[in-house]
């Protein structure tokens, strides 16, 4: 079964995180996986040293992330905007025990506290929040003479709502020539992936430095509230 977290935005979910974590070294299994890429990517900027063991793990997977990449399939992990809350959880708020089952099946309680959820949210007009995915992008020059530094710095120059560019390493593909691997994380309803391969990535002034991009990894991260 997927292993869930909850608003990894959030003090209470970076709590759970590192309770997670405090036994294990990856998200899931022995070995860095999707997984660890997916959780990394959910986290907006690097945890705070208070979660020693996020910390540590997170530090890790930048590195492998930098350095050798991460291969591993992983066995699937969910991330969602807010945990669910029952009326025993809000009392016990402070209590150190951990109120979030990540195994289990999701209990009665806990459906009728999301569908509460859900009319409140409905009946206030607010908008659902869109889901997000975690790409791994293979970005191709041209020749052995392309300056790599001025191509990423064009490929990150390109800004857009609900785009975040993240960690990125060359990678050696033969004859002296090195491709770019880069993450982004984006929000699915703002941004085609398609979309920016086809109409910024490959067309000037960046082709100058780009002959090809292609889409290595998309893992969704975080599904419509």
């Amino acid at each position: 079964m997927a292993v869930a977290f909850y608003d990894l935005s959030s003090a209470s979910g970076l709590k759970k995180l590192d309770d997670y974590l405090l036994s294990r070294s990856y998200i899931t299994g022995y070995q860095a996986s999707k997984d660890d890429l997916t959780v990394h990517a959910a986290l907006s900027k690097p945890p705070s040293s208070d979660y020693v063991n996020v910390s540590r793990w997170y530090n890790h997977i930048d590195a492998l992330l930098r350095i050798s990449g991460v291969s591993g399939e992983g066995s699937g992990v969910t991330i969602e905007g807010s945990a669910p809350v029952t009326q025993a959880a809000a009392v016990d708020e402070d209590d150190d025990d951990d109120d979030v089952d990540l195994f289990g099946e999701e209990t009665e309680e806990e459906k009728k506290a999301a569908e509460e959820r859900a009319a409140a949210v409905k009946a206030s007009g607010k908008k659902k929040e869109s889901g997000k995915s975690s790409v791994l992008l293979d970005i191709k020059p041209w020749d052995d003479e392309t300056d790599m530094k001025k191509l990423e710095e064009a490929v990150r120059s390109i800004h857009a709502e609900g785009l975040l560019w993240g960690a990125s390493k060359l990678v050696p593909v033969g004859y002296g020539i090195k491709k770019l691997q880069i993450m982004m994380t984006i929000v699915d309803d703002l941004v085609s992936v398609d979309d920016l391969i086809e109409e910024q990535l490959t067309v000037e002034p960046i082709n100058e430095y780009v002959q090809s991009c292609d889409i290595v990894a998309f893992n969704k991260i975080c599904k419509s509230a």
